[in-house]
């Protein structure tokens, strides 16, 4: 039904505007108050999660090896985040945070600034990292050294390291190491024996016991089970983006088959390019790739405003963008890496988590919206429509803001 044609009791034209015969006036009214709320439902799931900026935040890497009784941890991290206060496991984009002005002034220090900053801030994140040996706390954690990267585009973050190291019982076994919640997600990789240990800790957590001598590389099962809430997780809350191109699959059409033939291609296409991303294959310039995933979104939520239904093509569409999509997950993953010797169960773990972040976002969404209003005869031009345009707003800005301002 084209925008404009009359639904029921309800004409829609130039926009959304209910008008009512005067048999179905009570009817109309009704209507136009539930496709109100839901509207209303609908902007606070697609907006209040996240911003409209892409600066997600990313887990911290620390590589620790045992040397001369000492345990030597070096770490790659978003230096500034730190410095500038900001909860990390509050927010997932840091332009969300209420220091995001102080995270972007920093960003522009020059390196030798930003490690006197993060020197002077060190007294303060040293109680915050735990180190325990043999189950017990090992104190006097000292920073060795700070690496900050050059300044280079002010609207990308830098990788920074910092180094830090702690004495050890002579005749310790086991450690256990973890930070404060406000810090973020930590990857810790073991270094300097056999069977390493290679895992991925939630913000706040503590690690299992860890033994020196080595022997701890997880199971390709453990492998697998610890990366898929890392997948659901760069969907929900993290991939803003990618919520609102499956968000846009599911207004093309309220019926179950068409949202299967693309949520089949979508899925399809980015596992491919994930696995050839995350092997190493293909690679794929970030300057391209965002302001395309972008592009996809806008093109999705256009095509659901202009056609009635899923045209022949959609499918293949949908495909190619899920090829970048794929690349795009891959980069996440290229950031913080996969166990190597857990590579193919952590990348399989990883897919699996962002199917089922995909089939969340769009369990809430038949929930919220469709199992309610799917069926009736103005859903298409109360609901569908204005969210598809809300969606195509978004997704022009990214467009917008990836292409001209390098974020």
């Amino acid at each position: 039904m084209d925008i404009g044609q009359p639904l029921g009791g309800c004409a829609f034209s130039g926009g959304i505007r209910l008008s009512f015969d005067g048999q179905g006036q009570g009817q109309g009214r009704g209507r136009g108050m539930k496709a109100f709320a839901v509207w209303a439902v609908m902007v606070w799931f697609l907006l209040l999660p996240a911003p409209v900026n892409a600066h997600e935040v990313m887990p911290s890497i620390a590589d620790f090896e045992l040397r001369d009784g000492m345990l030597t941890v070096d770490v790659r991290a978003n230096l500034e985040g730190f410095v500038a206060g900001i909860d990390l496991t509050a927010t997932s984009d840091t332009n969300a945070a209420p220091q995001s002005m102080d995270y972007d002034a920093l960003r522009a220090l020059p390196p030798e600034v930003l490690e006197d900053r993060f020197r002077a801030f060190w007294p303060g994140m040293a109680p915050r990292i735990h180190v325990l040996a043999d189950g017990k706390d090992v104190t006097g954690v000292e920073l060795v050294a700070v690496s900050v990267g050059e300044v280079g585009d002010v609207n990308l973050s830098r990788a920074s390291h910092f180094t830090f190291a702690v004495g050890l019982p002579a005749d310790a076994e086991a450690i256990q190491i973890g930070w404060a919640s406000q810090f973020g997600a930590l990857v810790l990789r073991q270094n300097g024996v056999e069977e390493p240990y290679d895992g991925y800790l939630e913000a706040g957590a503590l690690s299992d016991p860890i033994r020196l001598s080595g022997g701890d590389k997880m199971t390709a099962w453990q492998s697998f089970a610890a990366y898929v809430p890392v997948g659901f997780d760069h969907i929900v809350p993290k991939g803003l983006d990618h919520i609102l191109f499956v968000l846009g699959l599911f207004f093309l059409s309220p019926g179950l088959r068409p949202l299967l033939w693309q949520v089949s291609a979508f899925t399809l296409a980015h596992t491919v390019t994930l696995a050839l991303g995350a092997l190493g294959y293909v690679t794929v310039s970030a300057s391209i790739v965002e302001p395309v995933i972008a592009g996809s979104i806008v093109f999705v939520a256009v095509e659901n405003i202009v056609s009635k239904g899923l045209n022949p093509w959609r499918p293949a569409i949908v495909f190619a963008f899920g090829l970048l999509h794929g690349l795009g997950f891959a980069a996440v993953l290229g950031e913080f890496g996969l166990p190597a010797d857990g590579f193919i169960p952590a990348l399989i773990g990883f897919n699996i988590g962002v199917e089922l972040g995909q089939l969340f976002v769009i369990a809430m969404a038949f929930l919220l919206v469709g199992a309610w209003f799917g069926r009736k005869d103005w859903y298409r031009a109360a609901i569908a429509v204005p969210a598809s345009a809300g969606i195509a707003a978004i997704g022009v800005w990214w467009v917008l803001e990836r292409v001209f301002l390098g974020t």
